[in-house]
């Protein structure tokens, strides 16, 4: 039975809550764009895909995230070579085909939402030429098409995987180019982000780590070595990208294994791309190495992003077992991170968004056709979730 202490406790919340003022729901600028939360959509692969070029999956996909309140759109990890991808069925964007395809999805999305949209483009390096995860992930069979793959040395990412072959200095001009004419590509589609994708165990991220790269020439060995490669690509791209638009990259804050790349090496790498006209990063972790050992749990690599972003000086976007507003809120309220992105939370809960803002009181437009959903048309929000406030 409810005490008069009960009841009172719960007028003094519903209060709170009324008017509080929530950092998520606030606008942030970077570089040209505004985007008008800190929640992103963070790129998750589809394996999807037709020889790079997506499909009416990719539209369905992305279209229920456009319509998702999210204050930035990503568009998946995307191969800026047909060697680069993860599968067969990962997206790309080095053929015309591949370009038409991308814009027809991201029509549609713009048609649906006004937060910016974005892509990751990247090369899958020595983690390429594999199956799609629900067929088991593992390296191609010899009956399965592969490809060739490539990286910083002739190291395979375990024992079961292809060794790669080890790029030469021309060929890393050709992908520091590819890398170029794929941002050129997303220009023309009309996309409003590039993030640069140098973590996950990925091509650039194999640059980075000491683990994946043992080259002896200037790519290799020092940390400075290191971040050459993935540094020319950068520079490509803030000379290719506008100004008026917004440029990033996703980094890995720790490789979770001995002898890795550690937190003050994403401080490094951060401060380099900062200087070169970066905006944000995104700091990820893991994936270079097989063996790596990480302990998942909510929240477990904001301590990297906070570490980046006052160090380094850079905005930075937190990811990883982000699935509670509140944490979500707590997160930016604390500075720890400038911006949230969630992928499996959103996959879980579309309308994630939605229902933080009825959590925190923020007045936010559903799409006119979902609008007889909203909590102050549908007594029914109260049912589905407790404690939800309905904005003024």
């Amino acid at each position: 039975m409810r005490t008069w202490l009960d009841t009172a406790l719960c007028k003094i919340a519903d209060f709170l809550r009324n008017n509080m003022k929530s950092k998520l729901f606030e606008p942030i600028r970077l570089g040209g764009i505004t985007l008008p939360n800190r929640v992103a959509v963070s790129p998750m692969c589809q394996y999807s895909a037709d020889d790079g070029s997506m499909t009416d999956w990719h539209l369905a996909h992305l279209s229920s995230m456009a319509i998702s309140g999210a204050g930035l759109v990503m568009i998946e990890a995307t191969g800026v070579t047909r060697e680069g991808r993860i599968t067969h069925g990962c997206a790309g964007l080095y053929h015309d085909s591949n370009e038409a395809a991308m814009k027809r999805v991201v029509d549609a999305c713009r048609r649906l939402t006004k937060s910016p949209i974005g892509i990751q483009l990247a090369h899958a390096g020595r983690k390429g030429s594999a199956q799609v995860p629900w067929a088991g992930g593992h390296a191609l069979k010899s009956d399965e098409s592969p490809w060739r793959t490539v990286a910083p040395s002739a190291i395979p990412y375990s024992d079961k995987w292809h060794t790669p072959h080890e790029l030469n200095l021309a060929e890393l001009k050709g992908l520091v180019d590819a890398f170029a004419g794929a941002a050129k590509r997303a220009l023309r589609i009309g996309l409003d982000l590039i993030e640069m994708h140098s973590a996950h165990g990925y091509l650039m991220h194999q640059f980075l780590s000491p683990l994946s790269n043992q080259r002896k020439d200037a790519y290799g060995g020092s940390m400075e070595n290191r971040m050459r490669f993935p540094l020319e690509v950068a520079k490509a791209l803030r000379d290719t990208w506008p100004k008026e638009r917004a440029l990033a990259a996703r980094i890995t804050g720790s490789d979770w294994a001995e002898g890795g790349a550690t937190p003050e090496d994403a401080v490094r790498y951060a401060k380099q791309l900062k200087a070169i006209g970066f905006d944000f990063v995104c700091v990820s972790s893991g994936g270079v190495v097989s063996h790596q050992k990480i302990k998942v749990e909510p929240g477990y690599q904001v301590p990297f992003a906070e570490k980046v972003k006052k160090e380094a000086g850079i905005a930075v976007r937190a990811v990883g077992m982000i699935a509670d507003p509140q944490q979500a809120e707590d997160i930016i309220a604390s500075g720890k991170a400038d911006m949230v992105a969630l992928a499996r939370g959103l996959l879980d809960n579309p309308r994630w968004v939605w229902h933080a803002a009825e959590r925190f009181g923020v007045k936010l437009d559903y799409p006119p056709q979902y609008a007889r959903s909203h909590p102050s048309l549908w007594p029914g929000a109260a049912i589905a979730r407790p404690g939800s406030v309905v904005p003024a």
